[in-house]
């Protein structure tokens, strides 16, 4: 029947037939080239560690949104393990699978292979743990997401793996909670102030986690290469937690400033503070706080040891043994390990 110049077609047997149910796959894999521009420095081993982070929360968010349909906000990512630089040019495969559901939230493992396109066997870069909460598109309000049921072994081993790290997160929190970082200071710090870019939000509106987390890498790289004379690479992240979302327009700033150094390592707490531009400074309220550590690199891609940092302010000396209980409740909960054994792969 043709009413105006709306046709409509009333359905048949072969338009059923075609109809092809939607399921909901728990898993999502993204396969890409590495390309140039992923580094940051022309003489680098290797992409930076920000990249990788914004590429697995790309892989993360799909799954989300997949599993959940609706959109989706990073709330946490920890325990990120770099194990291997990635070069430019390799074959990228960010596997990203559910491992527990909570009410509203989604427990995500990712890990990040890659491969010399001219071998084909990939070897595992990265692997680390993205929490996301699932929002209703109208209210902007947390909304339930699907229960995913394990079906398998592994699938089993991955979800119990998921729970013995929430008490851990718990405890890392409520040390976190506790410290204050605006009193007088000698420590190594480095802040930029920039505005969010169109260019830098999903399409809920809002600033893209993987964006900020690579303004987090790129902070904490220049702090500790400042600090080090030499280049230096993220080798772990025990935690980046998502507090308020950031709009187009926002003023953002990313304060970078050392805790504490080891013999080879040097532990940052990373914040990015952001608000409404028109207000200034005294405005912004803290969006994402990350505690990531670093080691400086020679050219041929060894260790070198680290330059010290002695904290002398009473402040610094508060924020050095944070760090310190933070690396010892890690050890004392001790949680199941979320990725099996690292394996070699060849390319399908």
């Amino acid at each position: 029947m043709v009413v105006g110049s709306i046709t409509e077609i009333k359905p048949t047997e072969n338009a059923e037939s075609m109809t092809i149910p939607a399921t909901k796959s728990p898993s999502v894999t993204l396969r890409f080239m590495a390309a140039p521009t992923d580094v940051l420095f022309a003489d680098s081993h290797g992409i930076s560690g920000g990249r990788v982070l914004e590429w697995i929360d790309k892989a993360a968010y799909a799954c989300a949104t997949q599993w959940s349909g609706t959109y989706c906000v990073t709330a946490y990512v920890g325990h990120i393990h770099f194990t291997r630089p990635i070069p430019s040019g390799h074959i990228v495969e960010v596997r990203s699978r559910i491992a527990m559901t909570g009410r509203t939230s989604m427990h995500i493992i990712n890990e990040v292979f890659s491969a010399d396109p001219r071998e084909g066997v990939f070897t595992r870069a990265c692997d680390c743990l993205v929490i996301f909460v699932a929002k209703s598109p109208g209210t902007g309000k947390s909304t339930p997401v699907p229960t995913f049921v394990p079906t398998s072994e592994e699938e089993h081993r991955v979800q119990e793996a998921a729970r013995s790290r929430i008490a851990l997160r718990s405890a890392i929190e409520a040390e976190m909670e506790k410290q204050s970082y605006d009193g007088p200071s000698d420590a190594p710090r480095l802040i930029t102030r920039f505005l969010a870019k169109p260019t830098d939000v999903n399409w809920g509106g809002k600033v893209h986690g993987g964006t900020a987390m690579e303004w987090i890498d790129e902070a904490g790289t220049a702090c500790t290469m400042e600090w080090s004379g030499e280049h230096t690479v993220a080798v772990y992240a025990g935690g980046i937690r998502f507090y308020q979302p950031i709009s187009i327009g926002d003023l953002i700033e990313v304060d970078a400033r050392m805790l504490r150094t080891d013999e080879r390592s040097m532990q940052m707490s990373i914040h990015v503070r952001a608000g409404d531009a028109h207000r200034g400074r005294a405005e912004l309220e803290t969006a994402i706080h990350a505690t990531v550590t670093y080691i400086a690199k020679d050219m041929d891609g060894h260790a070198l040891p680290s330059r010290q940092f002695t904290p002398v302010t009473e402040e610094d000396q508060r924020l050095a043994e944070h760090a310190t209980i933070l690396r010892n409740l890690r050890a004392e909960y001790s949680p199941k390990p979320l990725i099996t054994p690292p394996r070699a792969q060849h390319v399908d």
